[in-house]
């Protein structure tokens, strides 16, 4: 084990000489880089530089068509080589104004990434420069010797791939979600040298080519098994059939080994799980000669590896004897080990209590390392939390000040309690906390927002350690917090149009936009003005919002959509004492519109409502009768179903309170732009809403 480690910091440097072992290399964040090989079962050092600012990146490199193995790592602003013996000969400070986040080395050429600037040094002197529109998570560059041009890639938290040619954008690829890592297919671009592998921070996997003028997608790989996002991707034969295998870590510890069934069809062929995020990954030759393995590495820094060698060995009885005799050496000095780290512990234990209770005592709190993720789901429109902590976690307390709802998550083992909380004096709407079974080191969480509700939900983590300490860390839910970027919409659809104009400049809309928007970037786009498109997760509505200095125009088929925006809008310009002259034009068509997107999802939920409050029933009757033969099909596809309807309406509590508060929202939101006051009828719609039909509603709305 080492420090905690960050995405993409641990490598395997090239077999050299005769002896085929790899040595591995890993840079963690405490600034230590270690270099290490393993010999019958024991991690021998190599070297070991000493601590200094995080490690953002490890990268091999070396002059082009040799042995990739001098180490770079990146540091703040300064990237430094060391040799594969760890002596230092590079030290390259890029002067940029943020830390690196990404580098590629490939030869002379050194790509760094800070959150939107990109840089492109050759023998450490400036070459070329990009301004992103988004944070950019990672690069890439083609490489040179197969296309024989630099061709750098920046996969950017947008949905995008930008394809840059020296200073300018070649290109844009539209991706299906956040990319977050970049791979050369087969770890030399394929063939053509072109074909670049993605994976996205909602667990979607991806191979496309990139050609001179435009991007070929090749093949994409959903996430229908709801796994983590994808950290880190590496190329490498560990199946010996002689074509490379696609190796993917996730940050819900999964390990996933990928086969081309042919050259653009990926299909999973093993999976593994682990109790952490995987940051690195790396197939090669590492414990011993002639077996290959891969080798990972978690994010407190855990490096394991698993094997092709077969554990339990063929032979005869001479055979096992060895191989007990040389478990047992392993598993006493293992214990040795163990009662002398004990034993220090102790002592250090002691001498802190002496020392605390000294006259001159101060009292040290243990700072620790919180890896966490707060992201909307595109599939069931709620919002995932995740927790990492270097050590094992003891409890999270969850507070709110808007009204959410948790949801279950399968793979969280915490026992959950509630308290009743004040929503009224002090506006605390959610307080639960979770506690965590032993050695818990990863917590997952589900909350569902509601859209015109905002403020912020705030997770207090205590991991256990001695003494006791507390890291608060905050997660604003957004007034349009359903809502998710997406790259273009339907213009058929009937708009609902509200439009802006006051003295504010671009930078102020901007900021505006931000706080009530997710996935929009903090930084002021460059050009004049801006168009963003949004898709509602939970509706299927959508949102076009363009804006420029003195005026913004916002466009969507769900009236309370708009309504949210100018009351937030209005506000916001209020407390900069803005004047905002809004103008709005409403579109009776788009009512009906989003009623027919609700109606199905209203009539499912109510169906599976009524058949959970018959479950129990049927039940009694089965025991009683002993048969079920007499009763309706419909009933007695209930009673087989009963378990997958109960988990059902578990897994989402507030589904129907949800969709009647949405179109509660939209029958007061239509009239209220009309200038009408209808709360008065809202106990006769919530009457109508029982068992009406979609034609009915929309005459409801209609007539009312």
């Amino acid at each position: 084990q080492v420090g905690v480690t960050a995405q993409k910091t641990m490598r395997l440097l090239p077999a050299s000489g005769r002896r085929a072992t790899q040595k591995v290399v890993v840079g963690d964040q405490d600034g230590v880089i270690t270099c290490f090989g393993i010999k019958k079962g024991e991690a021998v050092p190599v070297f070991k530089t000493l601590p200094g600012q995080k490690i953002a990146r490890l990268e091999l490199g070396g002059a082009l068509n040799t042995l990739q193995e001098k180490i770079f790592v990146a540091t703040g602003s300064e990237v430094r080589g060391f040799t594969k013996r760890g002596k230092q000969f590079l030290s390259f400070e890029t002067n940029l104004t943020e830390s690196i986040k990404a580098m590629h080395i490939s030869g002379a050429d050194l790509f760094v990434c800070a959150s939107y600037i990109y840089n492109h040094y050759c023998d450490c002197k400036d070459q070329h420069y990009y301004l992103s529109g988004d944070k950019i998570n990672d690069v890439l560059c083609l490489p040179v010797q197969k296309v024989n041009c630099i061709v750098p890639v920046l996969a950017c938290q947008d949905r995008v791939l930008r394809v840059l040619q020296g200073s300018d954008l070649l290109y844009e690829v539209e991706v299906p979600g956040p990319p977050t890592v970049l791979a050369l297919k087969s770890g030399n671009g394929g063939d053509s040298g072109e074909e670049i592998v993605y994976g996205t921070s909602d667990g979607k996997l991806g191979l496309t080519q990139i050609t001179g003028t435009k991007p070929v997608p090749k093949c994409e790989v959903g996430n229908d098994k709801k796994r983590g996002g994808i950290l880190c991707i590496d190329s490498f034969d560990i199946l010996g059939d002689g074509v490379k295998e696609l190796l993917v870590g996730r940050d819900d510890g999964t390990l996933e080994i990928y086969n081309f069934q042919s050259a653009d069809d990926l299909v999973l062929q093993y999976d593994h799980a682990l109790p952490e995020s995987i940051t690195s990954i790396q197939g090669g030759c590492v414990g011993k000669d002639g077996y290959d393995e891969i080798l990972v590495c978690t994010y407190s820094g855990w490096l394991t590896g698993l094997t092709t060698e077969p554990v339990h060995r063929e032979g005869g009885s001479g055979e096992e004897l060895k191989l007990s005799q040389e478990m047992q050496s392993k598993i006493s000095s293992l214990r040795n080990e163990l009662e002398h780290l004990q034993m220090k512990v102790l002592q250090e234990r002691e001498k802190y209590q002496q020392s605390s209770q000294s006259s001159t005592a101060i009292s040290s709190v243990p700072a620790f390392n919180v890896n966490d993720k707060f992201t909307l789901n595109k599939d069931d429109a709620s919002y995932s939390l995740i927790l990492e902590v270097q050590t094992a976690i003891d409890n999270v307390l969850v507070q709110s000040d808007v009204p959410v709802d948790l949801l279950d998550v399968d793979k969280n083992s915490a026992v959950v309690s509630f308290s009743s909380c004040d929503s009224e004096p002090n506006s605390n709407f959610l307080l639960a906390t979770y506690r965590c079974q032993a050695n818990t080191t990863r917590l997952e969480l589900k909350v569902r927002s509601i859209e015109g509700q905002y403020g912020t939900l705030q997770a207090y983590i205590t991991p256990k350690i001695q003494p006791k300490t507390c890291q608060v860390h905050q997660y604003q839910i957004k007034p349009l917090s359903l809502h998710q970027r997406t790259h273009s919409i339907d213009h058929d659809r009937p708009m609902n149009t509200l439009m802006l104009k006051g003295q504010f400049s671009f930078a102020e809309i901007h900021s505006w936009i931000v706080f009530c928007l997710p996935e929009v970037p903090e930084k002021t786009p460059a050009g004049e003005s801006i168009t963003f498109y949004f898709q509602n997760t939970f509706l299927g509505t959508q949102l076009e919002s363009t804006y420029r200095k003195g005026e913004g125009c916002f466009k969507s088929d769900n009236i309370s959509t708009i309504s949210i925006l100018k009351d937030v809008l209005s506000k916001e310009a209020t407390k900069r004492k803005i004047n905002l002259n809004i103008s709005y034009d409403i579109n009776e068509e788009s009512v009906r519109h989003t009623l027919k997107l609700i109606h199905p999802k209203l009539e499912y939920q109510q169906l599976l409502a009524k058949k959970v409050h018959l479950i129990d029933a049927l039940r009694e009757l089965q025991v009683h009768e002993g048969n079920v033969d007499f009763l309706l099909p419909k009933y007695r596809s209930i009673l087989e179903e009963a378990d997958q309807l109960l988990e059902e309406y578990k897994r989402q509590p507030a589904h129907l309170e949800r969709l009647y508060g949405m179109i509660t929202d939209l029958f007061i939101d239509k009239f209220k732009f009309k200038g009408t006051n209808v709360k008065s009828k809202v106990p006769l719609l919530l009457e109508t809403l029982d068992g009406c039909d979609q034609e009915g509603l929309i005459a409801f709305f209609d007539a009312a």
